[in-house]
């Protein structure tokens, strides 16, 4: 028996990327319901349609609510009756976030607020957040916002420690190859269309996670988390100069078009900051970071100080292992994107 055995599980941006990898690694265990919330009801059309075709004994364990993580009353309607919630409703694009930066703060701050207040209220189990390497040292309005996120879970994870309640955790992970708006899927598209390849910088680093390790870092979350911790996966990166490469080893070379760094974008990812890193604990392919216990005692402050407030270095992609091109090119070939796509040329 699963500690999943007829939950309910809610995913708040459930047609995205994440959530369609959830699906496919819970709809076939003894979950008893897994409510898909998020704003646009095309694609929810589209995912309800896709799982009656493909997997029509289970699409009755799906249930799709419409609704919005900035409207307080439809994520609490949604709420009641859920055990868990896996979050993952955000706007995740950089460039996006830099012109609409009030934006990002209604949906990835005020947005997660709500939906931890939703949840607390309903006596939800566990809540678990998603959050992205933008959040550590953050130098654009996504990172910023996401920073803050991660703020609120801290501060709602602590009020409903108090109250015996909701367990609140959070998780942050790099670059998941082939998300939505994400970078290998653009290089395969300009590819087949015979055009260059655009490279920002190719000397950037990035890390490299595929969907369903995103997935698992969640899990490993939901069932290791006191309330308030943070986890990251340790995972491998490469350059983008080597990324692209691998990416024409497989579908072809159609030259490169180096076109500067775009709004917002850092040289390399910081998934760890040296801050953190102090108060981490090593769990094999993981990292917990545990909550700040400290409360409002200022005393605590200015006259019982710590000597040591960070550790030699963050974990970035920088010192974390690179891949070189053969390497990235086995790293690419785990996603069912890349499989797809090379299936669809033959």
């Amino acid at each position: 028996m699963s500690t999943f055995k007829d939950s309910t599980l809610m995913i708040t941006g459930g047609t995205g990327s994440f959530g369609n990898t959830v699906l496919k690694h819970f709809l076939s265990t003894d979950i008893g319901e897994i409510r898909i919330f998020s704003r646009d009801e095309k694609k929810q059309d589209d995912m309800r349609h896709d799982l009656q075709a493909r997997v029509p004994e289970f699409a009755g364990k799906v249930k799709f609510y419409i609704g919005d993580v900035r409207n307080p009353r439809s994520i609490r309607d949604a709420m009641d009756g859920v055990d868990y919630v896996f979050h993952a409703a955000a706007l995740k694009q950089v460039p996006s976030c830099e012109f609409f930066p009030m934006e990002a703060v209604r949906t990835n701050i005020e947005g997660t607020d709500n939906m931890l207040h939703a949840a607390i209220d309903a006596k939800v189990k566990r809540v678990v957040c998603l959050s992205t390497d933008k959040a550590a040292y953050p130098i654009n309005a996504m990172g910023i916002s996401k920073a803050m996120m991660e703020h609120v879970i801290s501060a709602n994870a602590r009020v409903a420690a108090e109250r015996g309640g909701t367990v609140i955790c959070c998780t942050r992970y790099g670059n998941v190859m082939c998300s939505r708006g994400s970078v290998i899927p653009l290089f395969i598209d300009q590819i087949k269309a015979g055009n260059p390849i655009t490279i920002t910088n190719p000397d950037m680093t990035r890390f490299l996670m595929n969907l369903d390790e995103a997935v698992d870092l969640v899990k490993f979350a939901f069932e290791h988390a006191n309330p308030g911790d943070l986890f990251i996966q340790k995972a491998d990166a490469s350059t983008i100069g080597d990324l692209a490469k691998a990416v024409q080893q497989l579908f072809g070379d159609t030259g490169t078009n180096i076109i500067g760094t775009r709004h917002g974008e850092k040289l390399y990812e910081t998934l760890m900051t040296r801050e953190e890193r102090l108060r981490s604990e090593d769990m094999g392919n993981y990292y917990r970071v545990a909550a700040d216990g400290r409360d409002l005692n200022y005393d605590k402050y200015f006259i019982h100080g710590q000597v040591q407030t960070e550790a030699h270095e963050a974990y970035t992609s920088h010192n974390t292992q690179l891949l070189d091109v053969e390497g990235t090119v086995k790293k690419i070939l785990t996603t069912d994107y890349v499989q797809d796509e090379l299936r669809n040329i033959k």
